[in-house]
């Protein structure tokens, strides 16, 4: 019998850079059904869910699951990694797939081969996004469900707590790590929701892509984006990895789950 998949889409609302950014609208429908709709494209994604906080305020995408008929885990609002793990271990995924809800130009076909690729490799852990080579955006990482058990018992800074895999790199003698990785560089390339520039672009790409083909994938947004090249400068001066850094700047220690 092949093993579990379970696919953990991450959504809230209290983002501080854009407020609410999982659900402005793209094209007519929020940010997240875009993400769920992809997912749902996905051959080998297995059973997924959306793991939001109990805050009052994510009861708006409680709502929106429940009328799109995808089942919602409501965890920790300050503990992510905690809020991750208990919807893992409710849902009783033998391989976690992490999907990120403000990636909606996320492409089904890139999270199958990630997946392929752990299954096949072995691995603790696979991502595109250690060795990175993919547009930012396009992030997909999937941890067995005993190293996601193993990360959140070592795992005792708030960044760690924050970003969930942060500290999958951090030990390499703990977790077999798999890259996967594409044939172009394209780690320059930011498609990503945090900042209003990035929902700017993001407009812009489903204004003229999701029209032709609502689930259109990485390879239309190149073709469109080098045809365009002027659209791209609207965020390029953020950093890749901007959330990451912020985390780290005001980093603390956390006591540790028993």
């Amino acid at each position: 019998m092949p093993d579990k998949v379970l696919t953990i889409i991450e959504a809230r609302t209290g983002s501080t850079r854009l407020p609410s950014k999982v659900l402005l609208d793209l094209a007519g429908r929020p940010v997240l059904e875009h993400v769920i709709r992809r997912i749902e494209q996905c051959r080998r994604a297995g059973e997924f869910i959306v793991a939001t906080s109990i805050a009052q305020m994510d009861l708006a995408i409680v709502k929106l699951c429940a009328g799109l008929g995808v089942r919602v885990y409501c965890g920790s609002e300050d503990d992510p990694l905690e809020r991750y793990h208990q919807a893992a271990r409710l849902h009783q995924g033998e391989h976690i797939v992490r999907i990120k809800a403000d990636c909606p130009l996320i492409d089904p076909a890139i999270v199958d081969a990630a997946i392929q690729l752990h299954l096949e490799s072995g691995a603790d852990y696979t991502s595109n996004t250690l060795h990175r080579t993919f547009p930012v955006g396009e992030d997909v990482e999937i941890l067995t469900h005993t190293a996601l058990e193993r990360a959140w018992r070592i795992s005792d800074l708030h960044s760690e707590r924050e970003h969930i895999t942060l500290c999958v790199p951090k030990h390499p003698d703990l977790f077999r790590i798999r890259h996967l990785e594409s044939g172009r560089d394209l780690s320059c390339k930011r498609w990503t929701l945090d900042y209003p520039e990035d929902y700017e672009l993001l407009c812009i790409i489903f204004q003229h892509l999701y029209p032709v083909n609502p689930c259109f994938g990485m390879g239309a947004v190149l073709d469109f984006i080098e045809t365009h090249p002027e659209f791209e400068r609207i965020n390029a001066h953020i950093p890749v990895d901007a959330g990451v850094q912020r985390s780290l700047r005001h980093d603390r220690r956390m006591e540790r789950p028993r």
